[in-house]
């Protein structure tokens, strides 16, 4: 077996320009962009393996040229559609992983493919998540810019996954920039000092958690640590844990739950997998950054 760069490339909001369009003028517009995709992978030195409907499965021998392509397609594609009705608007999501690829029948298969199917799944609009694996690739005299999310439960896998959103947007400011050398997991520290508490506060509710609190539960149910009275939220919808010097968020729900962290717009959506909070920020349960009726909490770590 050999060793890939592993990609997949989602576009999202299709059904919006099905309704928009209809379905033969929708699906010359979706072709034209999965074949953009395409070409643009090709470039750099990827080969397609498929294409998923509405999304393209590239594999790459290098994991430079993969991050080199996802960047060029998020760089263009964006420019393109920034001034699109929201109808028309489709984002591009991408997930890589690196591993052994078994190539068999015009197909490919292996824990590198599921990874990347399911970190696309898991990246927002415009976002590049891409695995450990694909990091430690990295020559060290190239400089990546990207951001440790810590490590992440993926569906079909006992680990966890320690994954990483690469930052290719030109104007995200030098000190988010990690390089390959420090790209681990590593603990949480605030000044220097672990944080030993998490402050959540939603519209007039503000709790504070320290040391034993923990597990804490989020949800409707009148039990949980932090009730959200809200119709999109599950009766038990997410928990946060302290664990090995870090604060871990998992979703139990069954609509998922979104995060961004401060100083970014960057978001991680979470279906039943966990992530690390990193640094402050915010959570929404049930519902997307773009429904500004759904429930926010935020999120302050505290020394």
């Amino acid at each position: 077996m050999a060793e890939f760069t592993v990609v997949f490339a989602d576009l999202t909001g299709s059904t919006g320009v099905f309704e928009a369009l209809g379905n033969v003028k929708a699906t010359r517009v979706i072709t034209q962009l999965t074949q953009w995709i395409g070409s643009v992978c090709e470039v750099h030195g990827g080969h397609v393996v498929k294409c998923l409907g509405d999304g393209m499965l590239i594999v790459f021998r290098e994991s430079v040229k993969a991050i080199e392509a996802a960047s060029e397609l998020q760089k263009i594609h964006q420019d393109r559609i920034a001034n699109s009705p929201v109808l028309l608007k489709m984002h591009l999501q991408v997930g890589m992983a690196r591993g052994e690829v078994i190539k068999k029948n015009g197909d490919c298969y292996g824990d590198a493919v599921n990874v990347a199917s399911r970190l696309s799944d898991l990246s927002g609009s415009g976002q590049i998540l891409v695995s450990d694996s694909v990091i430690q690739d990295i020559p060290a005299f190239y400089q990546l810019r990207a951001r440790c999310l810590g490590p992440m439960l993926i569906r079909g896998r006992s680990e966890s996954c320690v994954v990483h959103r690469v930052e290719w947007q030109d104007e995200v400011l030098s000190e988010f920039f990690t390089v390959p050398a420090s790209l681990t997991a590593t603990p949480t520290v605030l000044n220097g000092v672990k944080p030993i508490g998490i402050e959540l506060t939603s519209l007039n509710l503000t709790t504070r958690f320290n040391g034993t609190d923990f597990p804490v539960f989020l949800g409707r149910d009148a039990d949980a640590q932090f009730v959200i009275q809200d119709p999109q939220v599950s009766r038990i919808h997410a928990m946060i844990d302290w664990r090995t010097g870090r604060f871990y968020l998992k979703d139990l729900s069954s609509y998922g739950t979104w995060v961004r962290f401060s100083n970014t717009e960057s978001v991680v959506l979470l279906r039943r997998q966990e992530c690390a909070l990193l640094m402050n920020g915010e959570i929404i349960l049930g519902a997307s950054f773009e429904d500004f009726d759904a429930p926010t909490i935020n999120f302050t770590l505290h020394e």
